[in-house]
């Protein structure tokens, strides 16, 4: 199945050898690898080589155990881990709030717009739900700031588009501990939240690309006010909380 590498250093060669099995699909996701002696037989490697390999896959999520079995299998990152690694590295880069809204405005319309076209009976089902769950939160802002969480993400899903899925989850996990506060501090945030929701549900179930949009454009742009309205600052880096 695999070729002997040279060493420099082995461990990362035969990682990227695999890696490109698994993203080129001649490793399917749910294909089990050999065993660490057959995987070091054919490298011509020793097995703590083709141990540090896996490992390195592993924390990449390409690589992962079933649960009860032994054997590796060829895994599918899940969106919260790649979630997790984006949100990471753009906090490291200090990305700053305003540059998550600025992030958002470009492609949450787009997204509201992709679900509105597809139309799916799902969709729409799950953007009620979720339109229903903010509603019922009360003074629940943990509830409610779900809630919204909920709403886009049904709405990525929605989009037929895994791309749109995997920017979506990120960005709205760097903006909820904000929303919270937003919910908290500002009387109106409530309502005019509720209101795009139910605007971009419409739009969605008439399956009008353009007003979903154009709703989802309104509120992103309302959560950069509310940032602003709640004293929140716009500049604080993103993983440093709201202020």
């Amino acid at each position: 199945m695999f070729e002997p590498v040279g060493q420099s250093p082995a461990y990362r060669r035969v990682c990227e050898v695999i890696r490109g099995r698994i993203l080129s699909r001649d490793l399917p996701e749910g294909a089990v690898l050999p065993t660490e002696t057959e995987l070091a037989r054919q490298f011509e490697v020793n097995r703590s080589t083709v141990r540090e390999a896996l490992r390195q896959l592993q924390s990449n999520g390409l690589v992962g155990r079933r649960r009860g079995g032994k054997r590796l299998v060829v895994t599918r990152p899940t969106k919260e881990a790649v979630a997790g690694g984006f949100s990471q590295a753009l906090a490291l880069h200090e990305a700053r709030v305003m540059d998550v809204c600025e992030a958002l405005l470009a492609v949450e319309p787009g997204i509201a717009a992709a679900a509105a076209r597809q139309r799916g009976d799902a969709t729409v089902q799950r953007l009620r739900a979720a339109a229903q769950r903010f509603t019922g939160a009360g003074g629940d802002s943990a509830e409610a700031v779900g809630a919204v969480a909920e709403f886009f993400d049904a709405l990525a899903a929605g989009s037929g588009n895994p791309v749109f899925v995997l920017l979506n989850e990120p960005l709205m996990g760097l903006l909820q501990p904000g929303l919270a506060d937003i919910i908290d501090r500002v009387p109106q945030a409530r309502r005019r939240i509720g209101m795009a929701q139910q605007q971009i549900l419409q739009a969605v179930a008439a399956a009008d690309a353009d007003a979903a949009a154009a709703w989802m454009s309104r509120h992103v742009q309302d959560f950069r006010r509310g940032y602003e309205v709640a004293g929140l600052p716009l500049a604080a880096a993103v993983g440093h909380g709201p202020g």
